[in-house]
């Protein structure tokens, strides 16, 4: 599914989940909205509408969740908290 990467308005209503992601130890924004551990893409955002996705990065491939709601949110903090550790 195409969608449009976030742009800067999206971002800012992600704005609390950023200072999450900005604050996990080793995880760098290389652009806003874009998370990379060590050389490797983990994490970056798309819109459609007014729905925010999160591509996060699972074994070799990215796979979309939704990042609509605090839970959903929570959730995509928890996979890559969980990735991150393996690596």
């Amino acid at each position: 599914m195409a969608m449009k990467h976030a742009g800067g308005e999206a971002l800012e209503k992600l704005e609390g989940l950023l200072t999450e992601l900005r604050a996990i130890e080793g995880l760098r924004e290389k652009r806003p909205g874009v998370f990379y551990f060590r050389s490797k893409a983990q994490l970056h955002f798309h819109e459609d509408g007014d729905d925010l996705y999160a591509d996060l990065r699972q074994g070799e491939d990215f796979v979309r969740f939704p990042v609509n709601t605090a839970r959903e949110r929570a959730l995509v903090v928890t996979k890559l908290r969980h990735h991150l550790a393996g690596s």
